[in-house]
């Protein structure tokens, strides 16, 4: 494969020819639960209907147009995001690290507005991720992420541990332009921020003058139980960016900004491409509907709560914990064996897992999975989990 395609993401030699629901089939017809359904972008899980029908439907009217225009897909779903969130402004980008690209860049004019030069540093999390280009990598609070041969980094980004009390305390001053917070630090290992501490951390960056900003990336459109994972947090983020599951497994990403952050942005500010274009935004309107249907997110949290549960009761002595919220599961597993050997062997046998941190198998399946799938694919990891253990 890597002769055709560079092999830069280390990928299994797998060629998956089509889906349904959370399964998945091979080329050569094997069959494998999706446990991660593209890395938690497939929120509906694959060839749903409603979705199919609305991008087939779309892509008979426009797939794109210049950005020097308005589309009616773009104006609809943007009027549905804002009403949903209670953001007041939003710009769409193509991905997550094109999001929190456009939420640094807000956040440096904004420092700058209301402090000059002095004000540049923005803060994230220890153990956080946010993307893959260069100012998302410096911003991602993981030295692994940080190899020599990409340097320099970008300047002024600075880190603070999650559930610190006491780091909050002197953390910030008139040189911090903003905090970034992951609401679950998913490629961190699917660490649980405290929300406490994330009101208190917003209200100390609140009383230095800077922005309070979420990287729902991961978490965002229902992946924990509801739209947004920062309104169970309580910490009311002046920006919040999205991308994964927004448009159910078309590119997308968006960035919103309310209160003191709206208006920062003006014309020529940020711009790309494909931002916004009409077959995304008619896909991402399908998924906001559907989500808001009634018992979508309780039937999200049932089925996590589930899956953690039935996962604690083997007592497996591999098993160090399992956490995360809704459809967000991590699985930490014991010192001496590695997560990345669970993970082949779980795809030999037929499901789709991932991993995440040092020490961590993740699971992000589909947001419609079935009870039937659910059971399908945690007998494959038992399974699996029972040999590592012997």
């Amino acid at each position: 494969m890597e002769k055709k395609v560079v092999n830069n993401y280390g990928s299994f030699e797998t060629v998956f020819v089509k889906g349904k629901g959370s399964t998945l089939w091979d080329k050569d017809n094997k069959k494998y639960i999706d446990f991660i359904s593209g890395i938690g972008c497939n929120a509906l899980g694959h060839n749903y209907k409603p979705l199919v029908k609305a991008i087939q439907k779309q892509a008979a009217k426009e797939i794109h147009i210049s950005n020097y225009y308005f589309s009616d897909a773009g104006l609809d779903f943007a009027q549905k995001l804002l009403e949903v969130t209670g953001f007041e402004g939003v710009y769409f980008g193509n991905s997550g690290a094109e999001a929190n690209e456009a939420a640094f860049k807000l956040a440096r004019k904004y420092g700058y507005l209301n402090g000059g030069e002095k004000r540049r540093v923005i803060y994230t999390l220890k153990q956080s991720f946010h993307g893959r280009t260069l100012a998302t990598l410096t911003a991602t609070g993981q030295d692994k992420f940080h190899p020599a041969c990409f340097g320099p980094y970008a300047e002024h980004f600075k880190t603070i541990a999650a559930n610190d009390f006491e780091a909050i305390k002197t953390a910030f001053d008139e040189t911090t332009a903003a905090i970034m917070i992951e609401c679950v630090q998913g490629e961190g290992g699917v660490n649980l921020i405290d929300p406490e501490w994330a009101k208190a951390c917003a209200d100390a960056a609140r009383k230095a003058g800077a922005l309070v900003m979420a990287d729902e990336v991961q978490t965002g459109v229902g992946r924990t139980g509801a739209y947004l994972a920062s309104d169970a947090l309580g910490f009311e983020p002046d920006v919040v960016t999205l991308a994964k599951s927004i448009a159910g497994g078309i590119p997308m990403g968006a960035c919103l900004f309310r209160k003191k952050a709206a208006g920062v942005f003006v014309a020529g500010d940020h711009q790309s491409t494909f931002a916004g274009n009409p077959l995304a935004c008619r896909a991402a309107l399908t998924v906001i509907e559907t989500l808001e249907k009634p018992g979508f997110y309780e039937r999200v949290k049932e089925a996590g709560d589930r899956i953690r549960k039935e996962i604690a009761s083997w007592k497996n002595p591999l098993v160090l914990d399992v956490r995360g919220k809704g459809l967000m599961i991590g699985v930490q597993i014991k010192e001496g064996t590695k997560p990345f050997d669970i993970e082949v062997e779980c795809m030999k046998q037929g499901l789709c897992v991932s991993t995440a941190g040092s020490d961590v198998v993740r699971f992000l399946p589909p947001l419609v999975i079935s009870d039937k799938e659910i059971d399908e694919g945690l007998k494959i990891f038992k399974a699996v989990m029972e040999r590592f253990a012997s």
